[in-house]
């Protein structure tokens, strides 16, 4: 098969570097050298592609595009931003990292078990390489399989989320760069864990995006709330989505990514014949298969549309799985009570049960906070197709104030949630301390340097909480202390409360990796009850039956619970009274503390 290679960008040859861009607005368009402050003609080609071959340089050069001999500017396909946004874009040979992960072949997706993370709060260093000593904490101690970064592409400034980059294809130089980023997926691959990188395709952030000087990057025709929509669909629309669909192969490919999560799809608009998802997850599953990796998409989309994951036979995108809101909507409702924003559309235990008997919670019927009907059907779907979670960046760090779980919630209720997560059908996701029950906040921050964009950003973040009615002064996103509140402390997780929860977790997972049935299943093996706020799951997988019994009272609850005659053992219990071992005749009568849970696996 052919090996696919990066046509656009500066691209190191034999005796030199290529350099082409796309740059369909200019009459004329030179590569500038900084060292030694030399120009190059670059020649005209179809589609307003302009290239140049430049003899005698090599990685580490850098150099500005100069467009109509008025605007110097860095590569839109830049791979490094070693001055930041608006500084010179850096060759880089991708081919001189000294990977020793070619025995990875990457983890089966059904088997994935995600930790969330953000570079910058993850570590007091904020950067890839510092991650590296961890990870052996995350494999054998906490016992995930995978890790997800937030979005590593040039921002501006050294504090961002990643959702406001604007080079998608250069890691962060304040993270540490290419050469960071690859050492920390090397070590991940040496270590069993996968990379899952979340991108955005929808928008660029402001600062530094320059890509409308260059050409037809943006159109006027949709509107997202972050910023200008990518032209998926309008003319010179082609060169656009080569510019994304290269990238997501960029990452796989140069950089060995395991996974693509495309951040808030919804935001993505293209009424082509075929859509721009379709051809982002067509693209990468074939360089999988040319690599000989499991190599995945995941999607984030509020829209409760089942074409996302469904097969392209049967009209669909065929994501391989996306997140489920509505099983976090439903969760946290239920242990919070808190019904302003989008939660007023939660808070009743039957769409918890729904969540995991269906995915969706809303299929169709009437949403008060959308002001419409909502959703689509999908208990076609397997379970696998969907990523659970009770916390995550945005469901932390979209609160006012970025309050985590803990701050929230008492001990008994953080060990359901991390109950009901792990052990669902579905594919969960932990976020970043929430392992160990995390003190720190997860808040919004960045480092723009334009002060009318920070006051745009502090006028936003106030407006974003009006439906929620938070009366909380909203911490400054563009302050450096709202930034260093929100590193994590890993060392928590030896003491007190936290050593109780982390504990949880880590036997938790324990017990969804050694019995298959506690993983991901077909519907078909799946049984969801409920009695009041009691929720019981049972499956069977092969020869194996497992019941999970949660009590989402607060309240001691006594509930008879029907099973297969035999000898069930108790895996799995924060309520010391029961017994180790039951014998059923049918049925059992199972007693719970208040938000207490119980995992029994029958005897063969």
């Amino acid at each position: 098969m052919k090996t696919w290679t990066l046509h656009i960008g500066a691209n190191i040859k034999k005796d030199g570097v290529f350099f082409r861009v796309w740059a369909p607005k200019s009459s004329s368009i030179s590569v500038c050298l900084v060292e030694g402050k030399k120009k190059y003609h670059m020649k005209k080609e179809e589609k307003g592609y302009y290239s140049a071959f430049v003899k005698g340089i090599k990685a580490g050069s850098r150099y500005f595009y100069l467009i109509d001999n008025d605007k110097l500017r860095p590569d839109p396909v830049s791979r490094f931003q070693s001055e930041g946004v608006d500084g010179s874009s850096m060759v880089v040979n991708p081919y001189e990292f000294n990977w020793d992960d070619q025995s990875w072949k990457g983890i089966s997706f059904e088997h994935l078990i995600i930790y969330e993370l953000h570079t910058g709060t993850f570590t007091k260093e904020g950067t890839f390489e510092a991650i590296i000593p961890y990870l052996d904490y995350l494999k054998n101690d906490l016992g995930i399989n995978a890790i997800e970064l937030m979005p590593v592409g040039q921002f501006s400034g050294e504090r961002n989320w990643g959702y406001d980059g604007t080079y998608i294809y250069a890691p962060q130089n304040s993270y540490g760069g290419p050469e960071g980023l690859k050492k920390l997926i090397n070590s991940c691959h040496n270590l069993g864990i996968a990379v899952i990188l979340d991108v955005v395709y929808n928008h660029l952030g402001p600062e530094g995006n320059y890509l409308s000087d260059f050409g037809y990057y943006f159109t006027d025709k949709y509107k997202t709330p972050w910023g200008p929509a990518f032209n998926y669909d309008d003319a010179y629309s082609d060169e656009v989505r080569e510019f994304i669909i290269n990238n997501a192969i960029y990452w796989v490919k140069e950089y060995h990514i395991d996974g693509l999560r495309l951040d808030a799809i919804h935001g993505i608009f293209d009424f082509s014949p075929k859509h721009i998802i379709s051809d982002i997850r067509k693209a990468v599953h074939n360089e999988g298969k040319k690599l000989d990796r499991k190599v995945f998409i995941i999607a984030e989309s509020d829209l409760n549309d089942v074409r996302i994951v469904n097969p392209p036979y049967k009209g669909g995108y065929g994501v391989d799985a996306q997140w489920n809101d509505d099983f976090h909507h439903s969760l946290h409702s239920l242990l919070t009570e808190e019904k302003t924003g989008y939660y007023q559309d939660f808070g009743h235990f039957n769409q918890l049960v729904k969540a995991l008997k269906e995915s969706f919670v809303y299929t169709g019927q009437y949403s008060g906070y959308r002001k419409k009907r909502h959703g689509s059907s999908s208990k076609h779907l397997p379970p696998s197709r969907f990523v659970a979670f009770s916390q995550n960046h945005d469901q932390i760090g979209n609160r006012m104030k970025g309050e985590r779980l803990s701050s929230i919630i008492g001990a008994d209720s953080l060990k359901l949630a991390a109950a009901i997560v792990v052990l669902s059908p579905f594919i969960p996701l932990i976020f970043m301390g929430e392992e160990y029950a995390e003190n720190s906040p997860f808040q919004y921050f960045v480092s723009h340097s334009d002060p009318e964009l920070i006051d745009n950003v502090r006028k936003g973040r106030t407006d974003e909480f009006a439906s929620f009615n938070w009366q909380e002064e909203i911490p400054d996103p563009q302050d450096a202390k709202t930034f260093l509140r929100s590193k994590i402390d890993l060392n928590l997780r030896y003491s007190g409360k936290h050593k109780e929860i982390f504990k949880v977790y880590r036997t938790l997972i324990r017990l969804r990796k050694n019995n298959p049935s506690l993983g991901v299943c077909e519907r078909k093996n799946i049984k969801v009850e409920s009695f009041d706020r009691v929720l019981i799951i049972k499956r069977k997988l092969n020869r194996e039956q497992t019941a999970c019994i949660f009590n989402f009272h607060n309240k001691p609850a006594s509930i008879e619970v029907k099973l297969d005659t035999g000898t069930w053992i108790n895996l799995f219990s924060i309520t010391e009274s029961l017994e180790h071992t039951i014998v059923s005749n049918g049925s059992v009568v199972i007693e719970l503390d208040k938000y207490a849970f119980l995992i029994l696996k029958k005897l063969k």
